[in-house]
């Protein structure tokens, strides 16, 4: 299946690859090793643009008592960090990044109530970058969980990303697993845990989201 957010952008594709295609065949007749890799061309477009968007099914195990992987990618950074934003002291933050052939889907880490949503405009720095968090596109989104407290999770565009979607509005009930947005072409997400929290995963891992644990409590 594929996120809803690309059914626009997969409608253009397929218009753009009809087009080379009944294009090549009309004015490459003569030329079949051209109008060939017109075809090939067409297809790969199509073929990169559909597995971008694509939203693969997961059931998650949910539960109060664990916090999973929000997104696909690779956990780049574990480490205490300052939370400016909305706790302003120190949590434990751990940091997945998304290349661009990973699923783009965000989901809800955590089951609970929405407390803060915020979209921040902002540059456009590759996402690994120390400033990144801070200073491009970002969406800040903090939830109350019934066994960890007020979880914060923040997707971050990246050098490519140029759009991020955000489903979460303060007051919200949401459900672990459950599509929470989608972030457009790149870009990663920082979870932000209470200080002492357990953590399940270590640096260079690779975590699906709605199949990683992140954390665990008995």
């Amino acid at each position: 299946m594929f996120h809803k957010e690309g059914s626009k952008i997969i409608l253009i594709t397929l218009l753009l690859v009809v087009g080379i295609i009944f294009s090549a065949d009309y004015f490459l007749q003569d030329i079949s090793w051209l109008r060939t890799v017109a075809f090939l061309f067409a297809l790969v477009i199509l073929v990169l643009v559909l597995q971008f968007f694509r939203n693969p099914t997961r059931v998650a195990d949910n539960s109060d008592n664990h916090i999973l992987a929000p997104v696909d990618g690779k956990v780049v950074v574990i480490e205490e960090v300052y939370e400016p934003e909305y706790f302003k002291d120190k949590r434990l933050m751990v940091s997945i990044f998304m290349s661009p052939i990973n699923v783009h889907v965000t989901r809800y880490c955590v089951n609970g109530i929405v407390k803060y949503s915020k979209y921040h405009p902002g540059k456009y720095l590759v996402a690994w970058h120390p400033k990144a968090s801070e200073e491009n596109e970002r969406t800040t989104v903090v939830i109350n969980n019934r066994v960890y407290g007020e979880i914060l999770y923040r997707q971050i565009a990246g050098a490519l990303a140029r759009r991020i979607v955000n489903y979460a509005q303060e007051g919200m009930r949401v459900v672990q697993g459950k599509d929470a947005g989608f972030i457009k072409f790149g870009s990663r997400v920082d979870i932000y845990l209470p200080l002492g929290t357990e953590v399940n995963v270590k640096l260079g891992d690779k975590a699906i989201g709605n199949k990683t644990v992140i954390s665990k409590k008995a």
